[in-house]
């Protein structure tokens, strides 16, 4: 639907990760409507889940603010016309630096 149209903002993703969250984001709009930002959401939460080990977060929206603290590597906001993705891996704080929380995307990468 508006695929070539993702403009990424602000990413700490490895280019394959990100490529995802994109084309995830893509297929979500072929399936709702973007007023559905939750079931957006739920939807490439969901498979990120599944693909990268629990713990992703997405927020979907035309308006909103917001800081959070992120595991390394696991974060990317990007816009797909008016519409804004937040996807990120929640982490405890910056003090947890590469732990079991995280451990699992590390797996994922080899």
């Amino acid at each position: 639907m508006l695929e070539g149209k993702a403009v990424i903002v602000e990413t700490d993703m490895l280019q394959n990760m990100q490529q995802d969250a994109l084309d995830l984001a893509s297929k979500a709009l072929d399936f709702f409507d973007v007023t559905e930002a939750t079931e957006i959401g739920r939807f490439i939460k969901k498979e990120f889940d599944s693909t990268y080990g629990t713990g992703w977060q997405c927020i979907v929206g035309t308006d909103f603010g917001s800081f959070v603290t992120h595991c390394h590597g696991c974060f990317i906001y990007f816009c797909i016309g008016s519409l804004a993705v937040l996807l990120f891996k929640g982490s405890a704080g910056p003090d947890q630096a590469e732990s079991n929380h995280c451990a699992s995307l590390d797996a994922v990468k080899a």
